[in-house]
């Protein structure tokens, strides 16, 4: 007969193993893709943000002519699907001869820079602006906010067009134009967001612990600030294309011949009736890029926002 004591105390003696029910907590970016890819429409807005990233990189490679070679045998060729439409040039051509796809193709870089160095101009100021309003408080505050009052209440294309009208026209003083355009906006949400970090626990600690104002700024409110302003700047790109081409539209950005959407539609207002691809397919351009970063916002918001994460 077996001892059951023996048996006892061997098993006792064993290891005890950790529960298969304690997972490991998930990592950042899985996670963050997790809430993410639950709105398929931030997905799509992300696929084809890529794609404008791809086409802007290897617009040189991807374009099947130059940007602003002019082909005087074949002046506003429709797109080739159409009665007298060629293969050599799909999309047709513009009212000088020029090929629209490769235009279109390069306005894409064109639009993704203006937004690139719009967004970051106007976002490196705001934030700077908003943090000392937000944690200085008093006369700095009042400052600083009735100036971005009196930027907000002005119309903010009239605004663009009043900095333009100043600087001169021209591609960068459009985007300087742009990035004074929407500054307020990161005045504000910055301020708003440091307001509400500096009531939590951890600053109070850090000033306990003797850290000096600018390491409170800077290594502790700021990084926690990060998320509504990433959700910003990612809806700031849309709205710097919509200024970008409605600044080119009126003749004060991107000079001809440079290939920018809005420049594109105000040299083919007069054909929109006889040769309707000029004006359609760079107001198709405008449209989904301003369409496709909206949606990856939106997506962007519902997974860094703790509250719509609950």
């Amino acid at each position: 007969m077996s001892n059951p004591s023996i048996n006892t105390s061997t098993s006792s003696s064993a290891p005890l193993k950790p529960s298969a029910a304690v997972a490991a907590p998930p990592k950042p970016l899985r996670e963050f893709w997790g809430y993410f890819s639950q709105n398929r429409g931030a997905v799509i807005g992300l696929a084809i943000v890529c794609l404008m990233v791809l086409m802007a990189l290897f617009a040189d490679l991807i374009a099947p002519h130059s940007a602003i070679d002019q082909y005087r045998e074949a002046i506003l060729v429709p797109p080739f699907w159409q009665d007298g439409g060629s293969m050599k040039f799909l999309l047709g051509t513009d009212p000088v001869g020029r090929d629209m796809l490769s235009r279109l193709i390069h306005g894409a870089r064109l639009s993704l820079i203006i937004g690139l160095v719009s967004v970051s101009l106007s976002m490196i100021l705001g934030v700077i602006l908003g943090l000392f309003a937000g944690y200085f408080r008093g006369m700095v505050e009042v400052a600083i906010m009735r100036l971005m009052d009196i930027m907000l209440a002005l119309p903010s294309l009239l605004l663009a067009i009043a900095v333009v009208a100043i600087l001169g026209p021209g591609l960068m003083n459009a985007m300087y134009a742009i990035a004074i355009v929407m500054l307020p906006h990161y005045t504000r949400l910055t301020r708003a967001a440091v307001i509400g970090e500096m009531e939590k626990d951890y600053v109070s600690a850090s000033r306990i612990a003797g850290a000096s104002k600018w390491r409170i700024m800077f290594n502790c409110v700021l990084p926690n600030c990060a998320a509504p302003l990433i959700v910003q700047a990612t809806l700031g790109f849309s709205s710097a294309i919509l200024d970008a081409a409605a600044l080119g539209f009126l003749g004060l950005g991107a000079q001809p011949p440079t290939p920018e959407w809005g420049s594109m539609l105000a040299s083919a207002l007069e054909f929109i009736q006889s040769a309707w691809w000029v004006v359609t397919f760079p107001g198709l351009a405008i449209l989904i890029s301003v369409l496709a970063f909206n949606l990856m916002g939106d997506g962007l918001r519902d997974a860094l926002d703790p509250k719509l994460k609950r």
